[in-house]
């Protein structure tokens, strides 16, 4: 039976993935996502089979939620010290609705099965990923940043990806779209 890696994300407006993009400090090592990759993840899974691909897609078409404000602002590194993976932006102080939808996520994706990840969910949307990378060039970078407010995104749906992993990034396609209470969701 085929699999498939599928994460569940809420998508930014393009002006916002724009801004992100300009913010680019072109330095060596630092490989800026491209603004059709930036998106905040709510919930990755690896090697899903296809019928709780299917089961899936049925589970997540159940969750309801409303319409809401999602401020994006706050940049910052996994890891928080030491030498820097990721440069990240987050949603300010975090967001109450948004965490009741990743909880939401989370419950359809044990419920058809999947394995939860057990691990703290730092919301965020990722800038770029480091490859050996003096710490002190991202941290400038980091800190000139720090408080840096990005906008709001109004968040009326959020959408199942599939992701092939390709020599030179992985490929995410649509699959499902679905809106908040009132909407209606799309293949």
């Amino acid at each position: 039976m085929k699999a498939k890696r599928l994460f569940v994300a809420i998508d930014l407006t393009e002006s916002i993935k724009h801004f992100l993009v300009d913010l680019d400090p072109n330095i060596r090592g630092v490989r800026w996502t491209a603004p059709e990759q930036m998106h905040l993840t709510l919930g990755f899974f690896g090697s899903v089979p296809e019928d709780v691909d299917l089961a899936l897609r049925e589970k997540l078409s159940m969750i309801q939620f409303g319409a809401f404000f999602l401020p994006i602002a706050g940049v910052g590194t996994f890891p928080p010290k030491g030498l820097p993976d990721i440069i990240w932006i987050g949603v300010g102080r975090g967001h109450p609705h948004l965490f009741q939808l990743h909880k939401r996520v989370s419950d359809a994706a044990i419920a058809v099965g999947l394995e939860p990840d057990l691990r703290p969910w730092h919301p965020h949307i990722t800038l770029a990923r480091c490859r050996n990378v003096p710490s002190h060039l991202v941290r400038r970078f980091v800190k000139s940043n720090v408080d840096l407010d990005a906008g709001m995104v109004r968040v009326e749906s959020f959408h199942l990806y599939s992701s092939q992993l390709q020599p030179k990034g992985p490929v995410h396609t649509r699959e499902l779209t679905l809106f908040c209470s009132g909407g209606r969701s799309l293949p």
